[in-house]
């Protein structure tokens, strides 16, 4: 059976992370593992000497109350972690029948996705709007996009029905990866398909998309291809708009960490720019 790991947080994505994973688990049929995560700086009693020049005991008692104060801080965050694994099983419950488990987990959230043995991940997307200071997830999201090998999928601000999806294709690894995976997976039958390359037509940009195209056929996926010129970020956000596309499906981070800081990563515009759910393979 298929497993979707659910990464909720308490913000404003999480009714929309339960919502897209009812959809997904309808779709494959899958189970869901719902997953908090609290960071070890939430649960570590590291409390700084902050007594100065003042004596012995009176040092002793503060750092004593600082000691206590952190505990009950630790107290808090789980009760608050298994508080937001409830609301949210209790979410999806309420919109089928998929089997789910709950999970707290106190490590670095990368660790979790990296260890995790779901077949896809599941998380919110941060927004203009998002509660950045709390949106621990939201922060993260690069990190995890870059060392998770399961596909990503990054949930909108809220959820509408999903019918129409792009496939973003540059003849890349990841990219090939991800038709493929359309072509072989339930998730995607009877949902209408656009396969669009962005850059200069040409005899190797349409054989590319060719044999993408033939891929999706045999996995019974038919889809409208188009060649188009422009900047990738541009012409994608552009035409997710204008074609009410609903979801975004490309490959993640194609090019390197130092070339990334130079020029900045058409995976991290795509994110902020087009305000529908993405899937990402790597």
């Amino acid at each position: 059976m298929t497993n979707i790991i659910a990464l909720v947080d308490g913000s404003t994505y999480s009714e929309s992370v339960c919502d897209h994973a009812a959809w997904l688990a309808e779709r494959l049929e899958a189970s869901i593992e719902i997953t908090h995560v609290l960071g070890r700086r939430h649960t570590e009693s590291t409390p700084q000497n902050l007594s100065g020049n003042i004596t012995l005991g009176a040092r002793s008692s503060l750092l004593a109350e600082l000691t206590a104060l952190d505990e009950q801080r630790n107290k808090l965050a789980q009760k608050r972690a298994r508080a937001i694994l409830d609301d949210a099983k209790a979410l999806i419950d309420s919109k089928g029948s998929a089997t789910i488990t709950t999970t707290l987990r106190i490590e670095d959230i990368v660790d979790t996705v990296t260890n995790s043995k779901a077949d896809i991940v599941l998380l919110g997307k941060r927004g203009e709007a998002a509660d950045f200071a709390k949106l621990h997830l939201g922060s993260n999201l690069e990190r995890i996009a870059r060392a998770s090998h399961q596909p990503l999928f990054v949930a909108s601000r809220a959820f509408r029905p999903i019918k129409r999806f792009l496939i973003a294709y540059d003849g890349g690894t990841s990219s090939l990866k991800a038709v493929d995976y359309v072509a072989r997976s339930p998730l995607f039958r009877g949902l209408d398909c656009t396969l669009l390359t962005v850059g200069v037509l040409s005899p190797e940009a349409q054989k590319q998309q060719d044999d993408a195209l033939a891929i999706l056929a045999a996995g019974g996926i038919k889809a409208h291809a188009d060649i188009v010129p422009g900047q990738a970020d541009t012409v994608i956000s552009n035409i997710v708009d204008s074609e009410s596309i609903d979801l975004l499906v490309m490959g993640a981070y194609g090019h390197s960490r130092i070339r990334t800081l130079i020029i900045g990563s058409t995976t991290s515009t795509m994110l902020r720019l087009c305000k529908i759910p993405v899937m990402m393979f790597r």
